[in-house]
C-alpha cells in the first residue's frame, strides 16, 4: 500500500502526519553538521541542545528562515532522517508527500520546497497553502461559501487569509514571527541593561511569562546573561530580573506590524465576507499564537471576536491529515507531481 504523509515545515519546527497514523514525529528544524566533511551529526531535539554549544568543527543551524528553505542540500538531508524515523524511506514504498508552504512564497522558493522533498525520497509531491491547512485543522468548514479568516503565526512567518468555496480571497504574508519576537527581547536587554542573552533564553521568557495585554501580565523571571558595556564586570556572567511589562514593550513593533497586517486584510475584503467575518470571527493558529493575550489584543483592535484554536501548533499538520485522509482529493487542492 503507497505512504501518504503531510508535513508541516516550519521555521521553527517540522511535524509529520501520516495517513492512519495521525501525526507521528514533531522535531525542531535544526541540524547539526561537520564543517569539513559536511556530514550530518544530528537532526531535530538532539541537535537543537548543540545550539549555541558546538566546537569549531561543528556547525548547528536552522535550514528554514523565514518560512522558506535558506539550505536546499540541509533541508533534503533533514527530511530524509525523518522519513528514516517513521520507516517511510524505503526504496520500494516510497511516500506520496503533501507539502504546506507559505501563500506569499515566490515561484522559486515554492520549486526550492518541492525538490527538496523529491531529494528526501518522496514519490510525488503536493503544495498546499499554508493558511487553508491551517484553517481545516483548527476546524473551519471551507469549502462552503460561508467567509472565514484565519491567522496563523508561527516561528517564521505570519498568515493572514480570508477564505471561501475552498480558496484563498484575500491574504497577505508577513515574514514576522516568533524568530523575530526573540530577537526584538535579545536586543531591548542589550540596549536597556548592557547584557547579552541568546535567542533560546529569549524563546523560554516569551513562552514563561511573554504577554502583549496589560491584563494577562504574569509576574518576572530571572535570567543569565553577559555583561556587554564597558566596566570592571565587562565579559562577566549577570543575573537580570525582567517583567511581562518589559517583554511587552520589546515585542511591541513587531506585534504592531502583525495588527496592521490583520487591518489591511480585513479592509480588502468584500463586504459580503466582511460580515461573515463578523459573526463568525477570526480563528488563531500556529505557535506562536500562544503569546499572552494575543486575542484579547486582536479583538480590541479589530473589534471582531478571536478564537484561539484547540491545537494551536497543530493545526497545520492536523489540516494536511484531514486532506489527505479524505477520499476527495480534488476539492481538498492534493494534486501530485511526480
Amino acid at each position: 500500500m503507497p505512504k501518504y504523509i503531510g508535513i508541516d515545515l516550519g521555521t521553527a519546527n517540522t511535524l509529520l502526519y501520516m495517513k492512519g497514523r495521525g501525526i507521528v514525529l514533531r522535531e525542531p528544524s535544526v541540524v547539526a553538521v561537520e564543517r569539513q566533511t559536511e556530514r550530518v551529526r544530528a537532526v531535530g531535539r538532539d541537535a537543537k541542545l548543540m545550539l549555541g554549544k558546538t566546537p569549531g568543527s561543528i556547525t548547528a543551524h536552522r535550514p528554514i528562515k523565514d518560512g522558506v528553505i535558506a539550505d536546499f542540500e540541509i533541508t533534503a538531508a533533514m527530511l530524509r532522517d525523518f522519513f528514516k524515523r517513521i520507516s517511510a524511506g524505503n526504496l520500494f514504498s516510497r511516500p506520496y508527500v503533501s507539502v504546506c508552504v507559505p501563500y506569499g512564497v515566490t515561484e522559486v522558493e515554492r520549486r526550492a520546497f518541492k525538490d527538496a522533498t523529491r531529494e528526501a525520497g518522496a514519490r510525488a509531491v503536493a503544495m498546499v497553502s499554508e493558511p487553508i491547512a491551517a484553517a481545516i485543522g483548527a476546524g473551519l468548514r471551507v469549502s462552503g461559501p460561508r467567509g472565514s479568516m484565519v491567522v496563523d503565526i508561527g516561528g517564521g512567518t505570519t498568515e493572514v487569509a480570508v477564505l471561501s468555496l475552498g480558496g484563498i480571497v484575500r491574504s497577505t504574508s508577513l515574514r514576522i514571527a516568533g524568530d523575530e519576537l526573540d530577537e526584538s527581547i535579545v536586543q531591548y536587554i542589550k540596549e536597556k541593561y548592557g547584557i547579552s542573552i541568546s535567542e533560546s533564553m529569549a524563546e523560554m521568557l516569551k513562552k514563561q511569562i511573554g504577554s502583549v495585554h496589560w491584563s494577562t501580565d504574569e509576574g518576572t523571571m530571572n535570567i543569565q546573561g553577559l555583561t556587554q558595556r564597558t566596566s570592571a564586570r565587562s565579559g562577566l556572567p549577570a543575573v537580570l530580573t525582567i517583567s511581562a511589562g518589559e517583554l511587552r514593550e520589546a515585542m511591541y513593533d513587531q506585534i504592531e506590524q502583525i495588527l496592521k497586517c490583520i487591518c489591511s486584510t480585513l479592509e480588502s475584503t468584500p463586504p459580503e465576507l466582511s460580515a461573515d467575518i463578523y459573526d463568525y470571527g477570526i480563528m488563531l493558529t500556529g505557535g506562536s499564537a500562544l503569546l499572552r493575550g494575543l486575542p484579547n489584543l486582536i479583538a480590541e483592535r479589530t473589534g471582531i471576536r478571536v478564537t484561539l484554536a484547540k491545537n494551536p501548533l497543530d493545526c497545520v499538520a492536523l489540516g494536511l491529515g484531514r486532506m489527505i485522509e479524505s477520499d476527495n482529493k480534488v476539492d481538498n487542492n492534493l494534486e501530485y507531481e511526480s
